[in-house]
């Protein structure tokens, strides 16, 4: 095995040589904190850089929507937006829901009942996305006189995507059912979605 002895040309002193190799720990630890001091400023840079990136207030001010409902009688549907898209707000008839609880879960593409579309103590209130899931289109059926399709829901006039009354996809190109936002109701009459 070879010794820093071996390494020293003949005639020359291995102090030099012992001075360079003397502490390696000490370079090792100047390494590391300059590493650390790098990975510091790094992250002074970039956070700010990511921090911009962070919605502005005006931009969170839009993302929730706040729809009077108490103008809207049962069997009556109204369109309004959120997040620039279309929301579709059904008041049911007790028929209506009669005639969804009595779907069978296994007929449907995308099974869910009503009570997991609704929420509870408010089954006849329906708040879907106006978009159909196949490629974006907005189905009719919101609207006064409205083509509803077979099934009494949504009628989607792209491509013949046909939603039951509580919105689920029955026939057609459609792979899954409307979306339901997340929504709240704040009073009996006011429900704010996002």
């Amino acid at each position: 095995m070879a010794t820093l002895e071996d390494a020293v040309p003949p005639g020359e002193s291995a102090a030099p040589y012992l001075e360079q190799v003397a502490d390696p720990r000490r370079r090792d630890y100047l390494q590391i904190a300059a590493v650390a001091w790098a990975g510091v400023g790094v992250g002074v840079v970039a956070l700010p850089l990511i921090n911009q990136m962070n919605p502005s207030a005006d931009v969170l001010a839009q993302s929730t929507t706040e729809i009077d409902i108490s103008a809207i009688q049962p069997g009556q549907a109204i369109k309004t937006q959120f997040r620039k898209q279309p929301l579709f707000v059904r008041n049911l008839t007790p028929a209506e829901i009669a005639e969804a609880d009595a779907v069978p879960l296994s007929s449907l593409r995308d099974p869910q009942t009503l009570e997991q579309r609704t929420k509870p103590g408010h089954t006849n209130w329906l708040i879907t996305l106006g978009v159909c899931t196949h490629l974006g289109c907005v189905p009719l059926g919101a609207g006064e006189g409205e083509n509803k399709g077979p099934f009494g829901g949504y009628f989607c006039p792209c491509h013949g995507s046909a939603y039951d009354t509580a919105a689920r996809i029955r026939q057609g190109p459609a792979p899954t059912n409307l979306h339901v936002p997340d929504y709240t109701f704040t009073s009996d009459t006011v429900v704010t979605v996002g």
